[in-house]
């Protein structure tokens, strides 16, 4: 990881909000496509040792993302992802929110909104991820830090291999 690279994760209990800003080395388009697409999703998604699969993703407004990050035994922890916002290479905002392998959602979700801005040819990432619960935020939060910094740095290394 290049550690001149910006990475800051913060927490504002009180707004259930999770604040994440990434810096990558790489042009905005690429980093885009990254994040907007199932076949590179699926490169980076997932916390190692797990792998994430899409089974389908329309990425429009009104579109959704199916997914699951798989288990090296096989265990499925299958999400759906609906866009509700899309102004093409700067900002992305979906709906977020646990699902059986059926998609019946196990609600409350969270709301993420994506921007994304490049500068000298590096593309800084801001996530805001609302989580409509203080129960959901506090449960997800621990595993969440370390599995989202983990697959940031698999993007990473991915940006880095298509660059």
């Amino acid at each position: 990881m290049n550690n001149d690279l910006l990475f800051d994760f913060n927490v504002d209990k009180t707004a259930k909000t999770v604040y994440i800003t990434r810096e990558f080395n790489a042009g905005q388009s690429l980093v885009w496509d990254a994040f907007t697409k199932a076949e590179l999703l699926d490169q980076w998604g997932a916390p190692a040792p797990m792998r994430a699969k899409t089974k389908y993703m329309n990425f429009e407004v009104g579109g959704r993302r199916f997914y699951a990050m798989i288990s090296p035994d096989g265990q499925e922890r299958w999400a759906v992802q609906e866009f509700t916002s899309i102004t093409p290479k700067t900002n992305f905002k979906m709906y977020n929110a646990f699902a059986d392998k059926d998609e019946n959602r196990e609600l409350p979700g969270s709301e993420w909104d994506y921007n994304f801005s490049e500068q000298n040819g590096i593309t800084t990432v801001n996530i805001t991820i609302f989580n409509e619960s203080f129960e959901r935020l506090e449960k997800l939060l621990e595993g969440f830090k370390i599995g989202f910094t983990m697959t940031l740095k698999n993007l990473e290394e991915l940006l880095t291999s298509l660059s």
